[in-house]
This record gives structure tokens, sequence and C-alpha cells, in this order.
């Protein structure tokens, strides 16, 4: 199947009432989707205590340090956010790996998010729109933009750092987000079946 194919099916799962992560829908993929999760931290204490507390805070966070998950063709780490570290209230970053001719779902969220490219080659959908990347790149998906991650290369993997102000967002009660099509949950080509994501990042 091409990928122009796959990204524009308009299917949605049915819905029942299991938890899911679009409360209620009977597919559900990786674990962040179903897990308990701090989207926005308690700032609990004094001033002077929790100011005092930022100072000892780590300021490096060594992205090896967090194991990959999801699979079998889109893996993410989440790096930065408030349930793993207290050094930061505001933004999230993530790590995601793309298999060869990989591509995650497609998905929309309020908050925006500046994309970076730091190996491979593919497109992203935005709103229906085709957009080309390669490493190097930098890509803005703005905010409610309906959107999916596709690797082009059918040989090797694609890696983007994810950067947002998802915290700040929900945190304004921006919460609603919602999954069009989920990522496969089975490979579609030899090189996927084999492909295990980077240990040295």
């Amino acid at each position: 199947m091409a990928n122009s194919d796959r990204v524009n099916t308009t299917e949605a799962p049915e819905a029942d009432a299991s938890p899911g992560h679009n409360s209620g829908t009977k597919e559900v993929v990786w674990e962040r989707w179903t897990k308990k999760r701090t989207f926005v931290r308690a700032l609990e204490g004094t001033y002077g205590n929790l100011y005092n507390e930022l100072f000892t805070q780590p300021r490096v966070y060594r992205s090896k340090d967090w194991k990959w998950h999801g699979g079998p063709q889109n893996f993410g780490k989440k790096i930065i956010n408030p349930g793993s570290v207290k050094v930061t209230q505001s933004i999230e970053m993530h790590l995601d790996c793309f298999a060869p001719g990989g591509y995650g779902q497609r998905h929309g969220h309020m908050n925006s998010a500046v994309f970076y490219v730091l190996k491979g080659k593919g497109h992203d959908i935005h709103d229906r729109r085709r957009i080309d990347w390669e490493a190097g790149d930098a890509l803005i998906v703005e905010n409610g933009c309906v959107h999916q991650h596709v690797n082009d290369d059918p040989n090797e993997e694609a890696i983007v750092l994810v950067a947002k102000a998802k915290p700040l967002f929900l945190f304004m009660h921006l919460i609603f987000q919602k999954v069009a099509m989920f990522p496969p949950k089975e490979p579609e080509s030899e090189a996927q079946r084999l492909y295990v994501p980077p240990s040295e990042i």
C-alpha cells in the first residue's frame, strides 16, 4: 500500500464503553494512552522551598536513560514533561522513531508543536496537505491541525525531536484531542519486522 493511500483513510475506530485515549474507543495501542499520567504537576509547599528546589534539579537529561515504547512502526520516548522532571512545568519534549517505511497515528490536538528531523526523510499530512521533510528540517504543526508523520524511506529509520507547550495548554483546559487513525499494530515489511530503535539515542 502506498504512503498516500495509508494517510488518506478517514475511518475512525468504533466506540464502546472501555477506557482509552479517545474516551471509549476499542483500539488502544500505546501504553501512554491508557496509563495514568501527570499532565500538570501540583506546586505545593512554601514559595521559598519551591524556588530553591529548582536550583537542585539536573539541567541535562540523557534520552538513552529512557526506554522506547510503541511499535512496530512508530516508537517514542518522553524525555521532558511535568510527570518526569521538576525543572519545567510548561513544555514537553519527546523523541519519535519511525521504522523503515513506518508511520504513526493521524491525530489532532489544540497545542502547536515544533518537529525537528534528526535523521531520515519523509512527509507529514497536515489537514490533508502533504509537507515533505528531511534531516535538518524543522516543521511546525499548527494549533488544532490534524496531522500524521510518515517515513518515506523503505530501508532506513527516521528520527525526530518534538517540542511543544502541551502542559501549558492542558493547564488552561485546552485538552481536546483525538486520534483519527490509529498506528498499525503489525509490520508491513520485513524491514519493519526486524527493526529495533537505536539504543544510543
